[in-house]
């Protein structure tokens, strides 16, 4: 059965459409010796540059924490730290123009463990320190769900969101003008929901759309679960502190097949299967709170680089320059202060 690869991408060739079309890609990772989770185990620049370059006009990137590269030794709360300083390094690197015209990692998100609360500061100020141009707030993942076979990460504790001493953590991030990243699950959107609403000040970028899950105990549930995710996420969208991202979906969890097939997925069927999905986000958040992502390489799984942009080019046709400026470009360079 295939599962990913460059080689196996390389079956389906697309040109890019409106190669002018200017592109932040506000969510992407770098990694080396990544364990054999996924077939990309080394994604540093060369590998992220080859998506990059692939005829779509990238200006500009975000890089999101994915807990590689931290520190070996220190306290446990400032290992986190090392991954940050590994990124500046790669964002120094990327501004050289030696790989392409796209500046990787414009803007970084690092990670910082919120359950300090007030002693988060250091950690914060720490991670200002290693990257004081372009580190611009944390990821804190906090994908909880009750059954063993649903995939989890190091940070999974139930409730985190309505956890005072968390909620304190979130505080200072907030009075420190830093962004945070939430990445969770499509039933713990009404947490997120009064998360937002005790912490107006903070600026929340929810992560592929919600989280929606079709494997396992939530297969062949699409009514009940699609329904709870719509919910949900329209909830959400009413807490004008959270911008969502607009991808994400192309990993087995969704229940899409795409990464055991023989041949890759093109993206005139990507885009049809994709637009339910992200024309609902988009209606709800509105094209200025949304921004298209590619969430590479964990989606490459499922499809390349240039098929996925090509997918949001098709999707979107229907909205005006205007906007879709907004989900490509503008509303990430604004949010993550790209350049600033």
């Amino acid at each position: 059965m295939p599962f990913g690869g460059n080689d196996w991408l390389a079956l389906t060739q697309e040109p890019a459409l409106e190669p002018g079309l200017p592109i932040c890609d506000p969510h992407h990772h770098l990694w080396d010796m990544r364990p054999a989770r996924v077939p990309y185990q080394r994604y540093l620049l060369h590998e992220l540059y080859a998506d990059l370059n692939s005829g779509h006009n990238v200006r500009s990137t975000v890089f999101v924490e994915t807990n590689a590269m931290y520190r070996a030794d220190g306290p446990e709360e400032m290992k986190p730290v090392g991954e940050v300083e590994f990124v500046q390094g790669m964002a120094a690197a990327a501004a050289t123009g030696v790989y392409g015209e796209a500046r990787a990692a414009a803007a970084i998100v690092g990670h910082a463990n919120l359950n300090l609360g007030d002693r988060v500061a250091p950690v914060l100020e720490a991670l200002v320190a290693a990257s004081p141009n372009r580190f611009r707030g944390i990821r804190h993942t906090l994908t909880w769900d009750p059954h063993p076979d649903i995939p989890g990460n190091r940070w999974d504790l139930e409730g985190q969101l309505s956890n005072e001493t968390f909620r304190n953590g979130a505080r200072v991030l907030a009075r420190m003008g830093l962004t945070f990243d939430a990445w969770l699950y499509f039933h713990q959107l009404p947490e997120l929901v009064e998360f937002a609403r005790a912490i107006p000040d903070l600026t929340i970028i929810l992560n592929h759309i919600g989280g929606v899950l079709r494997t396992g105990p939530y297969a062949n549930r699409d009514d009940e679960v699609l329904g709870a995710w719509r919910e949900g996420l329209a909830a959400v969208a009413k807490c004008p502190n959270v911008v969502v991202k607009l991808g994400g979906i192309g990993q087995p969890r969704t229940g899409y097949d795409w990464y055991a097939r023989n041949k890759p997925i093109g993206s005139e069927e990507l885009a049809e299967t994709m637009a339910p999905y992200m024309n609902y986000a988009i209606e709800q958040f509105g094209p200025e709170r949304g921004m298209f992502e590619s969430n590479f390489p964990p989606d490459k799984v499922g499809h390349s680089y240039n098929v996925l942009y090509n997918a949001f080019k098709r999707l979107s046709k229907g909205y005006s320059a205007s906007e879709r400026a907004a989900m490509f470009q503008g509303t990430a360079e604004r949010v993550y202060r790209v350049g600033q």
